[in-house]
């Protein structure tokens, strides 16, 4: 018994099926390779924070932090932290808002002289006990939360590091530590009429002295007038 002839071409047709399986079994196994490591670098995946590098000088994770509602009067502060790979030293000499959102205060950790990025170290921006970066009149910043804002930092040899920090309220989880304090509450004003109520008054007069001994009033039935009295007889 003779066995079945092939189709004619079926040869071919296996052939180009098995190719066709086999990129596909590569194409799977490229995928899942890039997708092992842990590093978010082998994937291309930005981290979610506002960083900038420019010689020896790294900056990362740097905001903006306003007062938790938009159009709320008070300061803003500028969060970050410098990292400085160089064998020296170098001075923050200073931290701008260009587009006209204010002028930075900077503050060193002693509270005085210049903020330091030691070599082969770091510092923080804001937060207790760290140096702090504050916008007095942050205002024009709470509109802009959510959003981006445009920082320069300038170092005294690397010279400036932009960025755009993300702006985001105080209110949010995690930035109450580091963000402003709260607007100033304005003073109590006086009364319309100038003086002091009826209770300042009668304090005033208690210290004084002005009030009436006890056994200052007339008896009843004492008469007005201060002319002695006639002896009987």
């Amino acid at each position: 018994m003779s066995l079945p002839l092939t189709p004619s071409g079926g040869a071919t047709r296996l052939r180009r099926g098995a190719v066709a399986v086999t990129a596909v079994a590569l194409s799977f196994a490229a995928l899942t390779a890039c997708g092992a490591g842990n590093n978010a670098q082998s994937l291309g995946i930005k981290p979610d924070t506002a960083t900038a590098s420019v010689d020896n000088i790294a900056i990362q994770n740097a905001n903006v932090i306003t007062q938790p509602k938009a159009g709320e009067a008070g300061p803003a502060v500028v969060s970050a932290t410098i990292f400085n790979k160089g064998a020296t030293e170098q001075t923050l000499d200073a931290i701008t808002l260009p587009g006209g959102a204010g002028t930075v205060k900077l503050t060193a950790a002693s509270g005085s002289g210049g903020v330091t990025v030691p070599a082969q170290g770091s510092i923080v921006i804001g937060g207790k006990g760290n140096a702090s970066a504050v916008v007095e009149d942050g205002t024009a910043l709470t509109k802009k939360i959510g959003g981006v804002q445009d920082v320069v930092f300038k170092l005294s040899k690397t010279g400036d590091v932009k960025l755009e920090a993300f702006v985001v309220p105080s209110s949010a989880e995690g930035y109450a530590d580091f963000g402003p304090s709260s607007a100033p509450a304005p003073a109590a004003s006086p009364s319309a009429s100038g003086q002091p109520g009826a209770e300042g008054a009668e304090g005033a007069e208690k210290a004084e002295g002005t009030e009436k001994p006890e056994g200052a009033e007339k008896p009843e039935g004492a008469e007005a007038s201060n002319a002695p009295e006639t002896p009987a007889g």
